[in-house]
């Protein structure tokens, strides 16, 4: 007899996940690609909680065929993810958490996606229960993009479609030395490998939920665990990306989404030990890969927070971070008949912080909001701005100093 392929291998890795796990199974059973074209591998990573004994259950009556695995607790999801897809016998992989659910159509419409367009990563659109799901990447359903012209660098979760010979053909896996940000490593070399990424935004495929019990993993860890995030995305970046712009439009999303919230209203409530090893922690990722490029892409306050970091300026941040936290408005100072517009964050024009005017420059997607600013020129400035400020960098590394600025 022979065995047909399944288009796709639904590897869900399950800890302590009951009741999520009995919604989760029955959104792969309620599938409406046929179930002989799926496949699931089921890792239980050590539960106590039921979840292996509803797994075996599942597993004797579901219509699909599914595999299950047991083993000790791993400690977070890159073992269970692993030993899954090393099972694996799809077309496609898809990583689908134990607390989460698909939508109904949702393997059946990445699936055609993929096949229409020969796409090696397909992004269905994800919606949240009790959790606030990333947005960026769901403005628009996209047959053929990449990673440079599109914003799916900020959806960078394992909950997408893999072709499973890209993932083979690399020997790529999950890295079990993280325990947060593990996927945004694998999925970020996964778009950087593949031969065009596909997104369905017009469609939900995916529920991202929110556990009522608080035991969702990336609710937990240390602080120390989010650097290790940073670096290691960061390392991927800069060894796969050769320098220039393209690089720097990948970085920001490391520096934005990983590193920034370590600087901001949660620095506040930080005693001065943390501060000073986030401080620590931070300056070499700074001084490798914080670059006039990358800081001109973020909005003021952001911006205005990481050169204070690459400065190791922490009396500063803290009244910068303490005013983000407050959730005030800066006063905006409208200049050169509006072509200008500057942020009065802390510290605007104090001679005695001697920070420079171009840091609190409004881009102008953050400037439009604010009345009386006039499009066009600023542009032109901006560029002049970021042409100065590596003057200063350079000069800087001459002189000995630092090599991070903005």
């Amino acid at each position: 007899m022979t065995v047909t392929q399944p288009d796709v291998t639904v590897v869900v890795g399950a800890y302590e996940a009951m009741p999520y796990l009995i919604d989760c199974l029955r959104s792969v059973e309620t599938q409406t690609l046929d179930a002989a074209r799926i496949e699931v591998i089921a890792v239980d990573d050590g539960s106590t909680d039921g979840t292996g004994e509803y797994l075996e259950e599942f597993a004797a009556r579901a219509a699909t065929h599914v595999t299950v695995i047991h083993q000790a607790n791993s400690g977070g999801p890159s073992s269970p993810r692993n030993v899954g897809l090393g099972k694996a016998g799809g077309r496609y992989v898809f990583f689908l958490d134990a607390d989460d659910r698909l939508a109904p159509e949702a393997l059946e419409r990445m699936v055609a996606m993929a096949d229409r367009n020969g796409t090696d990563v397909v992004l269905g659109k994800v919606e949240g229960i009790n959790r606030v799901p990333p947005k960026a990447a769901w403005v628009e359903t996209l047959e053929r993009t990449d990673v440079f012209h599109s914003n799916i660098k900020f959806t960078l979760s394992a909950q997408k479609l893999f072709r499973r010979a890209l993932l083979e053909k690399h020997s790529m896996r999950f890295d079990e030395s993280l325990f947060t940000g593990e996927d945004a490593l694998f999925t970020m070399e996964a778009y950087l490998r593949a031969d065009g990424v596909s997104v369905i935004a017009d469609h939900t495929c995916y529920y991202l939920v929110g556990r009522d019990d608080g035991k969702h993993v990336t609710k937990s860890g240390s602080y120390t665990l989010r650097f290790d995030s940073a670096r290691a995305l960061m390392n991927l970046i800069a060894e796969m990306v050769p320098p220039g712009v393209e690089r720097d439009k990948l970085m920001v999303r490391p520096f934005l989404v990983t590193l920034l919230p370590q600087f901001g209203p949660k620095y506040v409530g930080d005693n001065e030990r943390v501060r000073r090893h986030k401080f620590e922690l931070a300056k070499p990722l700074m001084a490798a890969h914080w670059t006039p490029e990358v800081a001109v892409r973020l909005k003021v306050d952001e911006r205005l927070r990481l050169h204070l970091v690459a400065e190791e300026r922490p009396e500063l941040l803290l009244d910068v971070a303490e005013f983000v936290k407050s959730k005030k408005r800066p006063d905006a100072v409208v200049e050169k008949r509006g072509r200008r517009v500057y942020l009065a964050y802390p510290h605007f024009r104090s001679g005695d912080a001697g920070l420079p005017d171009s840091l609190y420059l409004a881009e102008p997607r953050e400037a439009r909001g604010v009345e009386g600013y006039r499009e066009g020129a600023a542009g032109a400035f901006a560029r002049r701005a970021v042409r100065k400020v590596r003057r200063v960098l350079r000069a800087r590394v001459r002189a000995g100093g630092a090599t991070a600025a903005v």
